[in-house]
């Protein structure tokens, strides 16, 4: 049958054709219970009244339709055949203005919300302004469009005539339609058919068809029992459609992404690679995550804390965290490690957009190619080592933060932060403090009201093992900014028999937390190896075939990295629009305040960060050196002269000139002389010439040092600055190794001369003698004082008391004279027989005294003696130069002035050839050492910050500091206000 009526006729609905033979109903099919007879033709019919397309299908079976031909029926009625076509084409312009107007809506709403995504990653455009015509040119090519648009439609119009008799026909069809369908009811109504139906044509029917159904509300029973069969079945098969529809738009979206990213990749290297004079700005992102590494080293004493928002991942630990920081950037970029604690410091990543997929430290110029291997290898090792670097005092995590970057195509701009994961119990290889240490970072970096919290949840294991969703309710009660994140869901599948479980938590009813979204992605397999693509691969097909999404437990948009990483992004921006200008504004006042502080406490001076001071010590004091080019020779010996005086004139008088004058006569104090200083010069005179040289140097530069600081213009902040850098110059500084074996050979043959040929050198040798001996003498007479007390005078005149022991030492000093006065050259010990005699005459006193005791106040009274004695022999030589030179030396004797001529001239020698290697070598090698000590020190921020103190250079230091990011947090806002 090729014609048939639409409509719903009561319980039930027979079809007959024009020109059929009247068949009687039977009774159990009579009108009452069918209700209509409709004659039909071969145009189709139209009607308000609807039934359903099932319903209609299960009437038209081929057992409860009979089909009648008639060929001698052709006639139509042509007015009603041209009324079905006005009303066909009246129709399908209805159906194209709703389908046109709907298409539209839609379509343009969708295609607005994929422009803004595509104009949000597209990169920096600007320098097509100067190839694009500007605003007002756009502006007047759209008013020539306008005017020629309202041209054309006040050119067109329809005809009125026509639009008029258009509507007349519909009317009239309309009632047309009216007016059969009214009689064909009448007619089934009134008409009849037999009580028995078969698939045979009765004899008496002349080619006609009779089409009857089956009660309505048996149709209806059979097809709710079909239904409740097949609903499963159409389930599955609907969440299948769904899924592979899903995963066609998402291989289509990556499939323009990619051709996006090239199309990016050659705009930027165009961009980069054009010989222009421009600079290229840095992205958006970058100059966010600037900020944000000015801010982390930032510390005041205002208290402007660092609110800007960044993500912050936290987790327990190997829940997945670092797994799922990596799919979001792409790259196997961290250490990993099976059940160990990886993670010991924050790292904060900051991913945005670039030709290439590189990695990049903040303090290094180095770039990691995330597309070869080694580069990985070597950028997670490098990783590896920054943690174990930042770890001291024998701690396991450290609060330093590892800032690096990572660029690639089509990554998502945000800052993200690694944390290490929560524990449960310290281990024996960890600090004590581990546990609690982890916490106390995980919630200094989830206390910023800013910050989106990405809580990750190992799905693989007992929800009530958590330990981070307790913490993250604490700081994020409301769920504000917090977004879940179900890791290792593959393994949850095989783990739970309630997939529910699974529902509730990803619906946020199972864990006491709320939060903005709830996502589940699949991280891995397990494997070190698996690289970024296979893991992609490996989740979008664990979704496809998941029993989880097919049974409705997962919605499509809570599944797969993707879709997490573009949520957590929206999240990120939308953050940092609702909040950067609040901390900018926080920083101004600040700035304000610091400023304000200055100018009261030090209006006069420059604002001079530690850097800057220490630039201008360095400057100060290798101006010092240059200074010490400025010292005659003449200085320079007379200095290096009396250092080495003072380093052997110890050796000289106990070990040379005491031990000679004790032989008696001339002759053997003049061998025992020779023996002595030859000794003494090849072994210890050259070293003990090079250190007085050494002490020369450092004594002259240390007094330039200090008259630098009696200058009106001094500056007090950079004492402690030089003294550390001069004291660390002089403890690196070593002489030159052939200085000593050269001054050894001038040494030698300088002491073989033994003849005074001047009176000028005699004068000179005596006076040498004499303030020699004074200064020994004066020496002596300290320890003497300190040995006996205050004399009789100062206990009569000054009342001062001598102790016991000095007492004691009185007594035995008074008997020890005694054996001077009668023997005048005695010896400069004392014999046994002597020291019983003194310890008898203490025990007549009370007085007990050992022998030991005797000899070390001996020694000092002895010194004093001889050196009184040298001291008239000199006085006697002052005019001996003549019985010397005239060879009586038997009538003078005055070897002792011979042997000082000699060591004078030794020192003389000595100190020539020390300050020719001063000026011409030593003070060029002490210049570089100590700048090697202010390099390693520029360097070394502690010493800078050790050395350089006070008020004023940490008032410099943080104003300094708040205007960097002020600047910074305004020229962010401007680029983001642009790109708005």
């Amino acid at each position: 049958m090729e014609q048939f009526v639409r409509g719903q006729f009561g319980r039930g609905l027979l079809l007959v054709m024009r020109g059929c033979q009247q068949l009687p109903l039977p009774k159990p099919y009579k009108a009452e219970r069918y209700g209509l007879l409709i004659p039909l033709k071969r145009s189709t019919l139209f009607s308000r009244r609807e039934i359903s397309h099932s319903v209609l299908h299960s009437i038209l079976k081929p057992e409860s339709v009979l089909f009648c031909r008639n060929p001698a029926f052709q006639h139509t009625i042509p007015s009603r055949g041209y009324a079905m076509v006005v009303a066909r084409i009246l129709r399908g312009a209805l159906k194209i203005r709703y389908l046109i107007l709907g298409g539209a809506l839609g379509g343009g709403m969708t295609l607005q919300k994929t422009y803004e995504h595509w104009k949000e990653s597209l990169p920096d455009m600007k320098w097509l302004n100067e190839y694009l015509p500007d605003s007002e040119q756009w502006d007047s090519f759209r008013g020539v469009l306008v005017g020629m648009k309202d041209k054309v439609k006040d050119s067109i119009n329809i005809d009125p005539r026509l639009k008029t008799y258009g509507e007349v026909k519909y009317r009239n069809f309309r009632d047309w339609f009216d007016e059969r369908l009214d009689a064909a009811i009448e007619a089934a109504e009134k008409s009849e058919l037999d009580s028995t139906f078969s698939h045979k044509q009765p004899p008496d029917v002349k080619m006609n068809a009779i089409a009857f159904s089956k009660p309505v509300s048996e149709q209806i029973e059979d097809r709710r029992q079909k239904g409740a069969e097949t609903m499963q079945q159409r389930m599955d098969r609907l969440q299948d459609e769904l899924i592979k529809v899903q995963i066609k738009y998402q291989r289509e979206l990556e499939h323009l992404e990619r051709e996006n990213k090239e199309l990016r990749k050659q705009l930027l290297l165009y961009r980069a690679n054009k010989a222009t004079s421009k600079k290229v700005k840095k992205s958006l992102i970058d100059m966010y995550s600037d900020v944000l590494d000015e801010l982390s080293e930032y510390d005041s004493s205002y208290n402007t804390q660092d609110h800007l928002p960044r993500v912050v991942v936290v987790g327990d630990q190997s829940s997945g965290k670092t797994s799922v920081l990596e799919m979001i950037a792409q790259a196997r970029i961290f250490p990993r490690g099976a059940g160990e604690m990886m993670t010991r410091a924050p790292v904060k990543v900051t991913l945005s957009e670039g030709p290439y997929h590189i990695a990049q430290f903040r303090d290094s110029a180095r770039e990691f190619d995330l597309t070869k291997e080694s580069d990985l290898a070597e950028l997670r090792k490098e990783v590896e080592i920054r943690m174990k670097n930042s770890i001291r005092d024998g701690k396991t995590v450290s609060n330093d933060v590892i800032s690096m970057s990572v660029k690639g195509p089509g990554l998502q701009r945000m800052v993200l932060v690694d944390l290490p994961g929560i524990i449960s119990t310290v281990t024996s290889d960890m600090a004590s403090d581990t546990r609690e240490a982890i916490k106390q970072m995980t919630q200094h970096h989830m206390s910023n009201p800013n910050a989106i919290i990405l809580c990750i949840q190992d799905g693989s294991v007992d929800a009530e093992r958590s330990n981070v969703t307790d913490l993250v309710s604490q700081m994020d009660p409301q769920g504000k900014r917090t977004i879940f994140v179900l890791t290792k869901v593959d393994m949850a599948e095989e783990n739970l028999t309630n997939p529910d479980r699974i529902k509730k938590i990803l619906s946020g009813k199972l864990f006491p937390m709320k939060a903005l979204g709830y996502f589940a992605v699949v991280t891995g397999r397990g494997k070190k190896d698996d690289s970024i693509q296979s893991i992609r691969e490996y989740e979008e097909k664990f979704f496809h075939n998941s029993r989880l999404f097919k049974d409705g437990v997962i919605m499509s948009g809570q599944v797969m990295t993707r879709n997490l990483s573009l949520a957590v992004s929206e999240c990120f921006w939308k953050m940092v629009r609702e909040t950067v200008e609040q901390q900018a504004d926080a920083f101004k006042a600040t700035r304000f305040n610091l400023e304000t502080e200055w100018k009261n406490n030090f209006p006069r001076l420059r604002e001079l960060d530690r850097d800057e001071l220490f630039e201008k010590a360095r400057g100060e004091i290798l101006d010092e050196i240059i200074n010490l080019s400025q010292v005659s020779p003449k200085d320079w010996e007379e200095l290096l002269m009396k250092k080495m005086w003072d380093k052997v004139s110890m050796h000289v008088f106990e070990n040379i000139y005491l031990p000679a004058a004790q032989t008696g006569n001339t002759s053997t104090f003049n061998t025992t002389v020779d023996i002595k200083l030859k000794q003494w010069a090849e072994q210890q005179l050259p070293q003990k010439s090079v250190e007085s040289g050494w002490e020369g140097l450092q004594t002259e530069f240390q007094h330039f040092m200090e008259r630098a600081k009696n200058r009106p213009d001094h500056d007090g902040i950079f004492d402690n600055l030089k003294t550390a850098v001069v004291d660390e110059a002089m403890r690196r500084h070593s002489w030159e190794d052939k200085a000593s074996e050269m001054l050894r050979v001038i040494q030698l043959n300088t002491l073989e001369d033994r003849s005074v040929n001047e009176k000028q050198h005699w004068d000179s040798a005596v006076k040498f003698l004499e303030n020699s001996v004074k200064e020994k003498l004066q020496a002596t007479e300290m320890i003497l004082r300190e040995m006996f007390g205050p004399g009789a005078k100062e206990r009569w005149l000054y009342w001062k008391y001598q102790t016991e022991d000095q007492i004691k030492r009185s007594h035995v000093k008074n008997e020890l004279e005694k054996f001077l006065l009668a023997d005048y050259k005695h010896p400069p010990s004392l014999s046994y027989d002597e020291i019983m005699t003194v310890r008898k005459l203490m025990e007549r006193n009370n007085i007990d005294v050992d022998s030991e005791y005797i000899r070390e106040t001996w020694h000092p009274i002895y010194r004093r003696h001889f050196l009184k004695q040298s001291l008239a022999r000199a006085y006697d030589c002052r005019k001996g130069y003549y019985l010397y030179h005239q060879g009586l030396e038997s009538e003078v004797d005055c070897a002792d002035v011979v042997l000082f001529w000699r060591i004078q001239q030794v020192l003389k020698v000595t100190a020539n050839a020390l300050r020719q290697q001063v000026m011409n070598r030593e003070a060029r090698r002490l210049d570089k050492e100590i700048k090697d000590v202010l390099e390693d020190y520029s360097q070394d921020a502690e010493k800078k910050l050790k050395l350089l103190t006070g008020r004023r250079v940490t008032l410099a230091e943080e104003l300094k500091r708040v205007r960097q990011i002020q600047e910074k947090l305004e020229e962010f806002i401007q680029a983001l206000n642009h790109e708005k």
